[in-house]
């Protein structure tokens, strides 16, 4: 086994995202095991993965095993990975509300886990991924963890107790901003746009703004304050949104997904 043979348990849209990046790097080698024959088979077709046969085989060709299935598959995916694995693996869990210590906790013992969130823009090379490490993992291996998932982003170390929270920011937090370009669209259509167009300048301004807010060199409150002229159209837009607290709406929803992310443990 060498340190960038990876192989993926489950090959579901986080999984491409992150194989249609590393594939592009020559001395990373990719296997894969789905139950799904039909989807095995795709990824393997579109990105050169080297299809296994089972969750043990995979284990025996690849170094970094990245759990990529839905939280309630976990536990027996491990019931079939543990006995295949050794010292020299290391585990990525993908799966939302998974601690590392349940992951620990049902594998052998002193296996090193990294915890990781990313999220759907990986698929154009903007991903965020926010990752943690388990009780075993050492510092080499969160930053290899790093490294793999930068192939689709950005990546954020947080501590385990941040993860739910991490995972309504950026994991969830694609639909609410597809909401809100959507809503911004809707509303240029009823004030004179055709629908494309204000899609078009919606999704392009949402872009622009978040590129501004990731140089860092002002907090958003002061881009707000920039942008917003006494008496002007931006100010009149502001007010409308403070008198449906939109910004209060926002806060609750993170708390309720965060809050939904803690359940998926118990």
């Amino acid at each position: 086994m060498t340190r960038r043979s990876i192989g993926f348990i489950g090959t579901g849209r986080i999984a491409q995202a992150l194989i249609s990046g590393l594939a592009k790097d020559p001395e990373t080698v990719i296997y894969g095991f789905d139950k799904v024959p039909e989807a095995m088979e795709a990824v393997s077709s579109l990105y050169g993965v080297k299809p296994e046969a089972s969750i043990p085989d995979l284990a025996g060709d690849a170094s970094i095993v990245v759990i990529s299935v839905k939280p309630y598959q976990v536990a027996d995916v491990l019931a079939e990975l543990s006995p295949a694995l050794g010292p020299d693996h290391l585990l990525i869990s993908v799966a939302a509300g998974i601690s590392t210590g349940f992951i620990s906790a049902n594998s052998p013992d002193g296996t090193r886990v990294v915890r990781v969130m990313p999220n759907t823009p990986a698929f154009v090379g903007q991903g965020m991924t926010a990752l943690c490490k388990g009780s075993h993992a050492t510092d080499e291996d969160l930053t290899l963890a790093e490294e793999i998932f930068n192939a689709i982003g950005k990546t954020a170390i947080v501590e385990e107790s941040g993860m739910d929270a991490a995972t309504a920011v950026s994991g969830s937090g694609p639909a609410y901003m597809f909401r809100i370009i959507d809503s911004l669209a809707e509303g240029g259509a009823a004030s004179g746009l055709d629908r494309e167009t204000a899609q078009i300048l919606a999704a392009q301004t949402m872009l622009g703004a978040a590129a501004m807010v990731l140089t860092g060199r002002k907090s958003p409150e002061e881009l707000v304050r920039e942008v917003t002229t006494p008496g002007g159209t931006t100010e009149a837009g502001l007010k409308e949104m403070d008198r449906h607290d939109l910004r209060g709406a926002l806060i609750e929803t993170v708390k309720a997904a965060a809050a939904r992310s803690r359940e998926l443990m118990k």
